[in-house]
């Protein structure tokens, strides 16, 4: 890096673990496996985190869950987001979350009747009946630590790749709909990853396909930040970048 150059971002994929834990926990309402929908925007790595990750968190509580992917091929765009969320919703799809900048798809969801998650933002106001929670992000507190350690001299250019340990992620509120065992349950996950017991792409984790992506231990950050392949119980094929 460059002197005065330094990256962050968050690991957004252990919120995405738990929310997809919350939306398996559904099925408890809706009398079958859950079905969710994620409105993608690109099929970069960071997105990709982003599928599986919710992906394994359902299927952690209900193996029988899938998850379903509209792509949309854009960061922002209102329409073609709530498109792509009315196409998964004909799918079968019972919650709609979204890796997008509009919360087009919560807006759907409270059109259809479906459940939602969440996403960047609180986004209860656009689903105040059927957001079960969002995967929120938050920079404050590391750029005023930043700014403060740049006025004071002390700032070296890093790559910051923060968690929920950092408070980078969090989830938002429960929905009252969410049974009062699963958020105790999701919680007490939540704690476990703040306290570095459990990762979410750890154990035996095989690919659509079923080809084997980890068998065992943790995956590697740099494989997390390479991650090109669906794991098992998404449906269909991840289109090239």
């Amino acid at each position: 890096l460059a002197a005065n150059v330094g990256a962050y971002n968050g690991r957004f994929y252990q919120g995405r673990y738990l929310a997809g834990m919350v939306a398996a926990h559904m099925r408890a309402r809706l009398g079958h496996a859950v079905v969710a929908g994620m409105v993608a925007s690109f099929p970069i790595p960071e997105v990709v985190q982003g599928i599986n990750a919710f992906t394994l968190g359902m299927r952690a509580v209900d193996p029988d869950a899938r998850m379903k992917v509209a792509w949309v091929n854009s960061w922002y765009d209102p329409g073609r987001e709530a498109d792509a969320a009315r196409a998964l919703v004909a799918q079968g799809a019972d919650v709609l979350t979204h890796h997008t900048n509009a919360p087009a798809a919560v807006q759907v969801a409270q059109e259809t009747g479906r459940w939602a998650i969440g996403y960047c933002s609180d986004e209860a106001q656009y689903g105040p009946r059927v957001q079960l929670t969002a995967v929120t992000l938050h920079w404050g507190d590391f750029y005023v630590r930043t700014v403060r350690e740049v006025l004071a001299g002390r700032w070296r250019p890093s790559n910051v790749w923060g968690g929920m340990d950092q408070g980078f992620v969090r989830l938002a509120p429960f929905l009252a709909a969410v049974p009062e065992a699963a958020q105790r349950q999701v919680l007490a996950r939540e704690r476990d990853i703040i306290r570095g017991r459990f990762h979410p792409f750890s154990g035996r984790i095989l690919d659509n396909r079923g080809g084997v992506m980890l068998d065992g231990g943790v995956m590697p950050d740099g494989q997390i930040q390479a991650m090109d392949r669906y794991v098992m119980g998404v449906d269909g094929e991840l289109p090239r970048a």
